[in-house]
């Protein structure tokens, strides 16, 4: 039995057609993750925080306290810890703290730092103009290092209504070993 001319065109259109649309959802999937992470730093989805390369001229009365966290991946046999738990910051002033890291093990290691602000609604105005997050870090046996952050709070913080109420945010890291931060994102 034969298949009508027209009725094999019906078939092969779409058969085309589903192999095209499983073919973009393959392309879509595969830049999700870069994607996701631009369209993050852009709006501050996440509290992913913005990247300056020094701090405004202006500097606001309103002060916010910053608070910082520190975890570390199971596998990363490190000590890592904020120097200070907090500081109090003017809207606009470039501010210095400093992360202290260890590695407890007897070979070098090289971790890489992952990093949200909360409340979330508040990354999209917390600027990070220096950062141990911005490259990996190696650590030899032993090594104990302070790493620094330099940032400021966006002076357009004061002008959004839906930050009036916050007097204090919380910048936290979570240090991964390099192996598996890379696994996450094949």
């Amino acid at each position: 039995m034969s298949v009508p001319a027209n009725q094999s065109n019906v078939h092969t259109k779409t058969l085309i057609l589903t192999l095209g649309i499983v073919f973009g959802m393959a392309i879509l999937v595969a830049a999700s993750v870069p994607l996701y992470q631009m369209l993050c730093q852009v709006t501050g989805i996440g509290g992913t925080t913005n990247q300056a390369e020094y701090a405004p001229d202006v500097i606001l009365d309103r002060e916010v306290t910053v608070l910082f966290n520190s975890d570390i991946n199971g596998n990363l046999p490190w000590k890592f810890k904020p120097v200070q738990r907090r500081v109090k910051v003017k809207v606009g002033e470039e501010a210095l703290v400093f992360y202290k890291a260890i590695n407890e093990s007897d070979k070098p290691i090289t971790g890489v730092a992952t990093y949200n602000v909360t409340p979330f609604k508040t990354a999209y105005y917390f600027n990070k103009i220096e950062c141990f997050c911005f490259t990996e870090q190696t650590l030899q046996p032993g090594e104990e290092v302070d790493m620094a952050i330099s940032f400021y709070i966006d002076p357009e913080f004061v002008e959004d209504e839906d930050v009036d109420e916050i007097k204090e945010l919380t910048l936290s890291y979570t240090f991964f070993p390099v192996d598996d931060y890379n696994k996450q994102f094949e």
